[in-house]
């Protein structure tokens, strides 16, 4: 009875919607229900669409969960999003009705932990190391003394009160500040903009360009210093032209800017001690220099001194040594005089000696005379027998007085022949033509090279000869062939 009547009866005490108020009901039971949550997962199936808003998945293991940030709330988020980024996302759960399925709308993103943080800082570090970014070979020298050191930090904060504080301490040099925001959304863009910015500068314009750049942050949580870790703000930083020292965090806070500035300081303060050195050590260290230049010089001038004394001592005695020689001259003087007369009266002596043993002059004559006399009959009695024998072959000679006027003709011509040679020949005719011949000590003159100046020759013309004295031209030139009679 009770099954039929149940059977039979339409099902007309249960409830009846429609979609959309099915889809209202779960709505408001997702976001009754939960309210705000954090869900954990890994970002995968990220879009950025033109109107703003982000799209993505949240996956863990087991499941998927879609998410969405509405455009309004991407510059809150706290991190830039993107595939594989483990993260832990706060917002509430909503159902999209038109689709049937529900989703998570983000308001905040934060990592998800140190260890996927680490993580990420770690591949991003070995990623930039292989490009080398991080070499010691791109380091750049600092200045000793730099005149304007630039800034990139908050403007609020004790970190700007601490490095002024250092500079005016240690030595006070112009301070250019770029003021950025040094966490959360837009940070990285920022500290990038102002390095590339001071990089920029060529100091040309109203704006000094620093020769020390400083990046500088205080201490804080991985999260609140993962700006500096943004591969941004790292290639900006390996890239800058000016010599950047990093104080980003603590002491022991390590971000990648550490690896990529030229120098990286523990804490702000000890950048500023980097940048500049103490001014009163300066001057300790010249005036302790120039003591030191001065010993030196002394010391210097005192080696010098004393080895001029050494010098100085050894050399001789100039004033006792010309006396020495004045003493030897007058002795050489005196002796001379005293040997000059000597030496005549001992060669006047060795000359009288010798004229002792010549024989005399008419005892030579003498004996001259008595040689000449015998000769002079020996050549007499030689001659008488001589016409003698040629009177007696003349006497045997028989010839007959034609022959000999005709032979003695002959002889006359061949005679004169002769003489008109010799005549043409003789230097006498030469010289009746206008010549004359140049002698100096009895030798003929053939070079006007060979004459000197002030010589005496001997001209002879044909019809006697003339001396002469040979004289110089006008100048001062050696006179060749010129004559003074």
């Amino acid at each position: 009875m009770d099954e039929g009547f149940a059977a039979g009866t339409p099902a007309g005490n249960v409830p009846e919607y429609t979609v959309s108020e099915i889809s209202g009901a779960i709505r408001r039971t997702l976001e009754g229900t939960f309210g705000r949550v954090r869900v954990r997962g890994e970002i995968t199936e990220f879009k950025r669409y033109p109107s703003g808003h982000v799209y993505f998945s949240l996956k863990d293991e087991r499941g998927k969960i879609a998410g969405v940030v509405w455009r309004g709330s991407v510059s809150r988020l706290g991190l830039v999003p993107e595939n594989g980024l483990e993260i832990i996302a706060t917002g509430k759960i909503s159902a999209y009705g038109e689709r049937s399925s529900y989703q998570l709308v983000v308001e905040r993103m934060e990592y998800a932990g140190e260890g996927a943080l680490l993580a990420r800082i770690e591949r991003l570090r070995l990623k930039l190391a292989e490009e080398g970014l991080f070499d010691a070979e791109r380091k750049r020298r600092f200045p000793l003394l730099p005149q304007v050191i630039g800034v990139v930090t908050s403007a609020q904060g004790a970190v700007l009160h601490d490095i002024r504080t250092t500079l005016a301490r240690r030595f006070p040099r112009q301070l250019l500040v770029w003021p950025v925001a040094v966490q959360g959304e837009g940070a990285a863009a920022q500290v990038t903009a102002a390095i590339n910015g001071f990089s920029q500068l060529d100091g040309t314009g109203p704006v000094p360009r620093p020769d020390v750049l400083i990046v500088a942050r205080g201490g804080g949580s991985l999260e609140d210093l993962m700006a500096f870790n943004d591969e941004g703000v790292v290639r900006a930083a390996a890239a800058c032209t000016i010599p950047l020292i990093s104080a980003v965090g603590h002491e022991t806070d390590t971000t990648l800017i550490d690896f990529a500035a030229d120098r990286r300081a523990p804490t702000p303060t000890a950048a500023a001690e980097m940048a500049v050195p103490v001014r009163t050590e300066l001057l300790a260290d010249l005036e302790h220099r120039g003591a030191r230049a001065l010993g030196a010089l002394s010391r210097q001038m005192q080696t010098a001194r004393l080895r001029l004394d050494r010098a100085a001592a050894a050399l001789p005695d100039l004033p006792a040594l010309l006396q020495t020689a004045r003493m030897q001259l007058d002795d050489r003087g005196r002796r001379l005089d005293v040997a000059l007369p000597g030496f005549v009266q001992k060669q006047r002596a060795a000359l009288v000696a010798i004229e002792r043993h010549m024989p005399s002059v008419e005892t030579l004559l003498s004996a001259r005379r008595t040689q000449l006399a015998l000769l002079g009959n020996g050549l007499l009695n030689g001659l008488r027998h001589g016409l003698q024998g040629k009177e007696a072959r003349l006497g045997r000679v028989r010839l007959s007085p034609a022959p000999l006027a005709a032979l003695v003709r002959e002889r006359r011509v061949a005679l004169a022949g002769s003489g008109g040679q010799l005549e043409a020949v003789s230097p006498k005719a030469v010289l009746a033509r206008g010549y004359a011949l140049v002698t100096a000590e009895g030798q003929p003159v053939t070079s006007a090279r060979a004459l000197k100046t002030g010589e005496q020759v001997t001209l002879t013309f044909g019809d006697g000869s003339q001396d002469a004295v040979i004289g110089r031209r006008k100048g001062g030139e050696r006179a060749q062939g010129l004559l003074d009679l």
